[in-house]
């Protein structure tokens, strides 16, 4: 039985497919650590809705991540695994909501206005 979810942030998006099994995170083809550049801090992002409900060993998860840097596709990955988690069992949705797992980061850069070196950085002004 497979059971999918998708995330995004900032200009990544990922879609994750959990896999009932011995708990291998493979994202693009590769494994999730050597994905993520052995970064314990990426990796406890990723599989935190997991975490927390205590199933680290019991599914496979399964990304298709794009766009953006490591950060967003991390945060993407956790939002799409708790969406997927929620239709395992609609149990689990109260737990996640609760902590934050399902809410959408809303940030992303801001796009740069004529006139201006950058979203909001002007020239410097002299008023004499």
């Amino acid at each position: 039985m497979n059971y999918s979810g998708t995330g995004r942030r900032k200009t990544s998006i990922a879609r994750v497919k959990l896999v009932p099994g011995s708990g291998k995170l493979i994202i693009n083809g590769l494994p999730g650590e050597s994905y993520l550049q052995f970064s314990p801090n990426y990796i406890r992002i990723s599989c935190s809705p997991l975490t927390l409900l205590g199933l680290n060993k019991e599914y496979d998860i399964y990304v298709k991540a794009e766009g953006g840097g490591l950060t967003g596709q991390a945060n993407a990955i956790k939002l799409g695994l708790a969406k997927a988690l929620c239709t395992i069992n609609p149990e689990n949705r109260t737990t996640l909501k609760s902590e934050g797992f399902l809410r959408r980061d809303a940030r992303i850069k801001e796009r740069k206005k004529y006139g201006l070196r950058k979203a909001r950085k002007a020239q410097q002004y002299s008023k004499r």
